[in-house]
């Protein structure tokens, strides 16, 4: 698989026969193609595209896929069914399997909007969380914190067993000393090959914060740190 950085949550990834594209939303500056994190519909158009939305926050959700079809023939959205006004596309709520004769994609409960995705396809199986997060606030309620980490608990609980090729999972740094909880979780309970930090914004520093982090020993050499729009990982 080649797996490129689009910004934020925004992943690109090419497996033997199709062109995943997850949670895209910059799509400045125009012109430049993957290099730099914008998709070019055009660049595609002999691609076997499948475009996946986890929810409707302006942050993972950019409306301008929906033209994307008059340059992509084989073009695919799959969203959250949280997403209104989208006729051209195959909507999943949380909990669901959608079976293609190429691929099935399941889903988790977000414990924000939306839904996380599980894709299997081409031999591999690339995990999507979305927004599904240990999301611990400081001032928070302790039991609104308990509660968000006991839902992240539940839904990545699912997946053990299932063995993980590409995993994308947020490492949110305005969740200062917890900013790692999610993906320490995730990599300590199920067997993942490679995880990717996202939902970062700007502050890419958080990415190598978490290479440094004594947290990350056990799996460190597992992450991809991508945090340059247009990086670009084969594996």
């Amino acid at each position: 698989m080649k797996v490129w950085y689009l910004f934020h949550s925004g992943f690109a990834v090419q497996t033997t026969s199709h062109f995943f594209i997850f949670d895209y939303w910059r799509d400045r500056p125009k012109g430049e193609g993957l290099k730099s994190g914008v998709i070019d519909p055009k660049e595609l158009r002999d691609q076997d595209v499948v475009v996946f939305v986890s929810h409707s926050h302006g942050d993972h959700f950019n409306r301008g896929v929906f033209q994307w079809k008059q340059d992509i023939p084989k073009l695919r959205l799959i969203l959250s069914d949280d997403i209104r006004k989208a006729e051209e596309a195959m909507r999943i709520g949380p909990g669901s399997t959608l079976a293609q004769p190429d691929m099935t994609i399941q889903t988790l409960a977000s414990n924000d909007e939306g839904v996380a995705f599980i894709v299997d396809a081409d031999g591999s199986r690339v995990f999507h969380a979305g927004d599904l997060n240990w999301w611990h606030w400081e001032g928070e309620p302790d039991e609104d914190n308990e509660a968000m980490a006991a839902s992240y608990k539940t839904e990545i609980n699912k997946l053990v067993g299932k063995p993980v090729d590409l995993a994308f999972i947020p490492v949110d740094p305005r969740l200062e000393g917890q900013y790692a909880w999610a993906i320490d979780y995730l990599m300590r309970t199920v067997e993942v090959r490679h995880v990717v930090p996202m939902h970062f914004g700007n502050d890419t520093d958080i990415v190598d914060r978490l290479l440094k982090d004594p947290v990350s020993v056990d799996y460190r050499d597992r992450i991809l740190g991508l945090v340059k729009r247009g990086d670009m990982r084969e594996i």
